[in-house]
């Protein structure tokens, strides 16, 4: 098993993305047969009826998280929650689920979040490759009232 720093998360929802606030998280890749990854993450406790919901539901999440550092690019997983535990001011999550492969990268999402600000030509390209350096998170569509999304 290898174990990394989670730094940040984002459902995927048929809205938009979804921002979570990460007090702390820790993800693992169990290396086992089925290629599953454990993924927990410790969240104020008013996240707790939003992911209560979706374990009630027992459905398929798709979730996308940058591991150990910020610039790193946004990987996702098909998982489902397994467990909530709720702490004194804090819930941990824990989801099972396995790497999803996606066609859109972290270049592509980030060229049309700026071609859709309307940057053309030169304007587009330097501020492309500045992003791409910082790797900034992509502003999502959707929000929760502590999120302000970096820009």
């Amino acid at each position: 098993m290898k174990t990394f720093k989670l730094v940040s998360l984002q459902l995927v929802e048929e809205d938009g993305l979804v921002d979570i606030e990460l007090d702390d998280g820790l993800i693992i890749n169990k290396e086992d047969e089925k290629s599953n990854w454990l993924l927990e993450a410790y969240v104020n406790k008013s996240y707790f009826e939003y992911f209560q919901k979706r374990a009630d539901k027992d459905d398929e999440l798709t979730i996308r998280v940058v591991i150990t550092k910020r610039e790193n690019d946004p990987a996702a997983f098909q998982t489902k929650i397994t467990s909530i535990n709720e702490l004194e001011d804090h819930i941990s999550i824990l989801f099972e689920g396995s790497l999803k492969r996606t066609k859109n990268d972290y270049a592509e999402l980030l060229l049309q979040d700026l071609l859709g600000k309307g940057l053309k030509g030169d304007n587009l390209l330097d501020e492309f490759k500045v992003k791409m350096q910082s790797k900034p998170r992509l502003a999502s569509s959707k929000k929760t009232d502590k999120e302000t999304p970096v820009q």
